[in-house]
């Protein structure tokens, strides 16, 4: 049951984030040269990065955190050279306020059903265009029209669903045309984002990372995927550019999730091609490998839109979730 009588509780949930760190710089707990880090904080926070990283931009603006040559914020203004102090946030013993932590805890709440409600919402879209019923969507869940409204706007945020003429919530349909463009976007931006990373890039944690390729069973498409993006084109000085590459990719890493649970194999060979790539980007050539990113992110596609295809042609594949109206 969602508690309104917090006044906090809509607050939103970066300025909620950047109170409990900025009182706990401000008391040192946490001390100068504390590495923060998007992660860790916000597993404490119970909520996900987007606010964090909000957050985190307050904080820096504020003047009390500051970026330094490596991944995350140190605490302190940047004015004095500072030893990372590189402990897990979760470790600490953070001051969270009564009122500021129940306060996340009502506006996080969406958190436990979201993971369900995406992958329903992604896989339907593949078959067509699909109205949710806001109703039927809390009788689905067994939560609140306030949960429900906090789910599904965080699913317009990442571009998985988006209101109507006349405000329905609406999921696809997804179209070869729409999945063209992102790819195409993709092409465009991701290179020159790692361009822009290149003299930032942690070039050992590479280096480590090549060498659990093919020996480690967890070494998968998607995981390499999100390594290249945090290990390197996340480490461009363009805060901009990197949240720009983040949205655009949400949709597409959700779809694919959804295809590899309506039964089609991961892309194999994709991991051939992400080890080619690092390569290229630990032997220091940026420009190679800015091109070779160009040309993995059109193989890529080609083969996204084939694996849709082969679902798309599935008669009835999987029932849809009740609250999914097809239009």
């Amino acid at each position: 049951m969602i508690r309104s009588a917090n006044p906090l509780a809509q607050e939103p949930r970066y300025e909620l984030i950047a109170r409990v760190l900025r009182e706990n710089i401000l008391s040192g707990t946490l001390p100068a040269g504390f590495v923060l880090l998007e992660g860790p904080i916000s597993t404490v926070m119970q909520t996900s990065r987007v606010p964090v990283q909000a957050a985190l931009r307050q904080l820096l603006d504020d003047g009390l955190i500051h970026r330094f040559d490596g991944r995350g914020y140190l605490v302190g203004d940047g004015r004095t050279d500072l030893t990372p102090i590189r402990r897990d946030i979760r470790d600490l013993a953070l001051e969270v306020p009564i009122d500021v932590d129940d306060a996340l805890q009502t506006r996080g709440t969406w958190r436990h059903v979201y993971d369900q409600v995406e992958e329903e919402v992604a896989s339907c879209q593949i078959f067509g265009e699909f109205r949710i019923v806001e109703t039927e969507l809390a009788d689905h869940l067994g939560v609140s029209r306030t949960v429900v409204r906090d789910v599904l706007s965080r699913l317009q945020e990442r571009g998985l669903i988006r209101k109507s003429a006349s405000s329905h919530w609406i999921a696809g349909p997804l179209t070869a045309r729409t999945v063209s463009e992102k790819f195409q976007l993709r092409g465009i931006v991701e290179p020159a984002a790692l361009r822009l990373a290149a003299p930032h890039i942690r070039y050992a944690e590479v280096e480590a990372l090549m060498e659990r390729i093919g020996t480690d069973p967890g070494i998968t498409p998607d995981f390499l995927g999100d390594a290249l993006l945090e290990h390197c084109i996340a480490q461009a000085q363009n805060t901009a550019l990197v949240e720009m590459i983040r949205g655009n990719r949400l949709l597409l890493s959700a779809v694919d999730r959804a295809l590899i649970r309506l039964g089609l194999p991961r892309d194999e060979d994709t991991i051939e091609q992400y080890q080619t790539l690092f390569d290229l980007i630990s032997r220091h050539p940026i420009d190679s490998a800015c091109e070779y990113l160009r040309d993995h992110l059109s193989i890529t596609a080609r083969r996204y839109l084939a694996r849709m295809k082969i679902v798309a042609v599935i008669p009835e594949a999987g029932s849809f979730a009740p609250y999914l109206s097809p239009q």
